[in-house]
């Protein structure tokens, strides 16, 4: 079968793979394992890694990434091996793509279009699958002529006359318009979902304090998750085991809870197509009030993985930065939460050496074991959480300290009509007591001042005494 018809599809399934990579002054990857990374997205595709080759270069050859000597070795290793695609581990032009499977005779992929063949695998949802197709699609659409160079116009003439278009172009014109009618179908179908769950997002934040764990794909963040809440997640040894938001409620004792967010992780060299159009299933992390980036410090590749994670979510910030603008309702923009780093697997380390070296560069970071400190966890009801193994108690009262702020007692006049706000005040902060005067309700209450901003910021008519330095911000009515 030759390259060009192999190259049909990106699936890689149960196919013979050689990786490659050309390593520049400025290439970010782990230099103990080189092909680490890729070799997991590899495997996770479905393909069988055989072969590996690397070349150290300047700058990348403009044609064929690869040095022409080197892409003749590829092909001689290709056919030593049996291998039937290449895999390489950066972005590839669509003409760099068509000249290196010319010149060795196999399929080409480069690392964009197999993160997409493996999130396209892992999407078990309508959502899922949408944003998949999307971002599929938005790199698609750029390449379409170069996936057609091999149609060539059959009627000559001057270029751009009439009945001078052969197959090949009109084509190519055909599959541009079917493109870009799924992609603003898909984007209208996806903006729905995005204003939906932004109303939900927004309406849970009011009556609950959010936090989000984020992190390197494979970092611990599911079996956290599990740990903190019994929710369920999917957690496994394995890139991208999660690629759906799960949000359940941590129970932080003395009748304090928060939600808590599993997201997607994260990898060197995520494409920003899949970014942009995975922003609905982010929702929960750019909302949240806290972030937790899980990082697996016994990878030697954590320093790089911890940059990637922070790239991302500033990626991701600047992308929800422009949505909310494009939407234009009314809405302020919410602040980006703060971001805390935890240090996981630390049981996993050689010696305590390597730890100390973590917490002198970070050292507000939280050393902790996500793992359930009981063997026995999940319980067969499924109902109830275990403790962390290690730094469970450092990571609740972090979070505790957070959703509270600061705690005041202060009396909070509320109208009697205002029922949701008194609501939230009876079930976030300890009521001391009550008095009821001229349709009103004066509720004295231990609360902290970050969930009194919270009630603002979602409207509630209240008057507030005791409070210091916040005069301006008395009063009935709604805060600017």
């Amino acid at each position: 079968m030759s390259a060009r018809r192999e190259r049909e599809t990106i699936d890689v399934q149960a196919e013979r793979a050689v990786v490659a990579a050309v390593r520049v002054p400025e290439s970010r990857y782990d230099p103990a394992d080189p092909f680490g990374e890729l070799r997991a997205l590899a495997e996770q595709a479905g393909a069988v890694v055989v072969g590996e080759l690397s070349q150290r270069l300047e700058r990348p050859v403009a044609g064929t990434y690869m040095g022409v000597g080197k892409i003749e070795e590829l092909k001689g290793l290709c056919e030593r091996l049996d291998a039937s695609v290449i895999l390489f581990d950066h972005d590839l032009s669509p003409k760099q793509i068509s000249k290196i499977e010319e010149m060795t005779g196999r399929k080409v992929l480069d690392r964009s279009e197999l993160i997409l063949d493996i999130f396209a695998g892992r999407a078990t949802t309508h959502e899922a699958k949408l944003q998949v197709e999307l971002a599929q699609l938005e790199y698609t659409y750029p390449r379409l002529r170069a996936m057609w160079d091999h149609l060539e116009r059959i009627v000559g003439g001057s270029p751009g006359g009439v009945g001078t278009r052969g197959p090949g172009e009109q084509q190519l014109e055909i599959d541009r318009r079917l493109v870009q009618k799924r992609k603003l179908a898909l984007q209208a179908e996806l903006r729905e979902i995005q204003a939906r769950k932004r109303r939900e997002v927004r309406a849970r934040n009011v009556d609950h304090f959010t936090v989000g764990i984020v992190g390197y794909t494979n970092a611990g963040k599911s079996t956290l998750f599990n740990t903190l809440t019994a929710g369920g997640a999917y957690a496994d040894n394995r890139l991208f085991a999660t690629l759906m938001t799960r949000t359940r409620e941590w129970d932080l004792g003395g009748g304090l809870r928060v939600m808590l967010s599993d997201t997607v992780g994260f990898v060197r060299d995520l494409p920003h197509n899949l970014i942009a159009s995975f922003r609905a299933t982010l929702e929960e992390a750019t909302h949240a009030d806290l972030l937790l980036i899980v990082l697996d410090i016994s990878d030697p590749a954590a320093e790089l993985h911890l940059k990637t994670v922070h790239e991302t979510l500033d990626a991701i910030f600047e992308e929800v930065r422009h949505a909310e603008k494009r939407l234009k309702d009314g809405a302020q923009p919410a602040p980006e939460p703060r971001r805390v780093l935890l240090l996981n697997k630390v049981d996993q380390l050689k010696d305590n050496a390597e730890l100390l070296v973590w917490t002198h560069k970070h050292p507000d970071a939280i050393p902790i074991s996500a793992l359930p400190a009981t063997d026995r966890w999940p319980s067969p009801s499924g109902a109830g959480a275990a403790p962390l193994r290690l730094g469970g108690q450092a990571l609740a009262d972090l979070v505790r300290d957070a959703a509270r702020g600061e705690v005041r007692e202060l009396a909070i006049t509320v109208p009697l009509s205002d029922s949701k706000t008194i609501h939230t005040i009876e079930n976030r902060a300890e009521v001391l007591d009550r008095s009821y005067a001229d349709g009103t309700v004066t509720l004295t209450a231990r609360i902290g001042l970050r969930q009194l901003d919270q009630l603002r910021s979602a409207g509630a008519r209240m008057a507030v005494q005791g409070e210091l330095a916040q005069t301006p911000r008395q009063g009935w009515g709604r805060r600017e």
